[in-house]
């Protein structure tokens, strides 16, 4: 007897990849998943490529991940995909000191983040 199997998190038509401990703060991360979410993922790759975000190659490489996972583990047309959801979030932070005057010390904080994207399979594609 063994463990019963999760169920999927996306819908049928649909694929995801995960993009764990990036190293930027969640509003720089943000700024760059807006310019993909809804968007054909022929164009979100090209906005990634000539993006001078330095994110947005990490970005990319999550995104082609999830372009791969469609086509591989869910058999979906990779021409008919858009970006879903691409879904950021806060993941764990560094903490370090600077040394000030008069032997005092500031803080820094060196955020990482996680992106989370999903890709779909445009309906009228499904259809024919």
């Amino acid at each position: 007897m063994s463990k019963p199997k999760n169920p999927r998190r996306v819908a049928e038509n649909e694929a995801l990849a995960i993009g764990n401990n990036l190293r930027s703060s969640t509003r720089k991360l943000n700024l760059v998943a807006e310019q993909i979410r809804g968007k054909a993922v022929s164009t979100a790759l090209a906005e990634l490529a000539f993006s001078k975000k330095h994110i947005a190659r990490d970005v990319k490489k999550v995104l082609e991940s999830a372009i791969a996972n469609a086509e591989n583990n869910h058999q979906l047309d990779v021409d008919s995909l858009v970006v879903a959801q691409a879904t950021v979030g806060r993941s764990l932070a560094m903490r370090r000191f600077h040394a000030r005057a008069r032997g005092r010390a500031a803080g820094i904080v060196k955020e990482f983040s996680n992106i989370t994207v999903v890709v779909r399979e445009r309906a009228e594609a499904v259809e024919e």
